[in-house]
């Protein structure tokens, strides 16, 4: 092999030792940002003292004890909530309660992941349902998160029919 074939060769080589790491340096700057999970703490604000409404009802988050009453008319067909709901710092908020109607009671878990980009909020149902936008850094009128209100629009309802369920026995 020539000298000029080596000596090209090596030139090029170095050319791609410099060249190489550069684009690979780029290319880490333009990775999407990685989602963190949001904090017990962050979540507990977010939830506390608050309703979810739904459109067949609502669930109440109440901070004290981390006591859960929801209540929800699907149909005609009524369901009252009982439990407590609990957070973690792997950004999950779960809804564990006991649901009752005509039929009968049961026990339900009901969990939602929460992550963070910057101060976008990102939500889905546990275990596999899909990311959505929960909460958007400027706070958009159909973000989710504004269905967390402070007024208890449950637990009087919640209550009427449990009484109503135990009378019916």
């Amino acid at each position: 092999m020539s000298m000029t074939i080596r000596l090209k060769g090596g030139a090029l080589a170095v050319c791609l030792c410099l060249i190489l790491p550069m684009g690979a340096l780029a290319a880490e700057k333009t990775k999407a940002p990685t989602p963190t999970p949001l904090s017990a703490g962050e979540l507990y604000v977010i939830y506390a003292d608050k309703t979810w409404t739904w459109n067949t009802g609502g669930g109440r988050f109440i901070g004290e004890g981390r006591h859960f009453v929801a209540w929800v008319d699907n149909g005609g067909k009524q369901s009252f909530a009982d439990g407590r709901w609990v957070v973690d710092d792997l950004g999950q908020m779960c809804m564990r309660a006991t649901w009752t109607n005509n039929e009968g009671a049961a026990r339900a878990s009901t969990c939602f992941g929460h992550r963070k980009i910057g101060n976008t909020i990102y939500q889905r149902r546990q275990p596999s349902g899909d990311w959505y936008v929960f909460r958007h850094a400027s706070t958009k009128a159909d973000d989710e998160f504004r269905k967390l209100v402070p007024a208890d629009t449950v637990s009087l309802k919640a209550k009427e029919l449990k009484q109503v369920l135990a009378t019916n026995k």
